[in-house]
């Protein structure tokens, strides 16, 4: 994922924290903040809790495959997906599943916006 896409640095994660909105589901939570960009700009949050450092990169890896498979449908703001308990045992299916289903809920994701940007 580009550097361009990704929300690195402590003032950016406390900003999404402190004005954003978030919404959840049994898996993840998601922290979302509308900002006037081209495209969105994400921070992923694993905790130590889930394993060890094996477990928590190939839960991240997981992460950012499913959003830049659908980048394209991803609204341009910023957001953070934080794991909960349970995604270490996850297959990449419902991993994909879950996520993308609070995705929705957050308004961040919209599946047929694919097909309109193409017309």
């Amino acid at each position: 994922m580009k550097k361009s896409y990704r929300v690195k640095s402590e003032k950016d994660f406390n900003a999404i924290f402190k004005k954003g909105q978030s919404v959840a589901n049994r898996k993840f939570v998601i922290y979302k903040l509308e900002k006037e960009q081209k495209h969105f700009r994400v921070g992923i949050s694993v905790s130590k809790k889930l394993g060890n450092a094996v477990m928590r990169n190939k839960i991240k890896r997981r992460i950012r495959h499913v959003l830049l498979t659908h980048q394209v449908e991803l609204a341009a703001l910023d957001f953070v997906v934080i794991s909960r308990k349970g995604v270490e045992i996850l297959t990449y299916q419902e991993l994909e599943q879950n996520l993308l289903h609070v995705l929705k809920i957050a308004k961040i994701y919209q599946d047929g916006l694919s097909s309109e940007k193409e017309k």
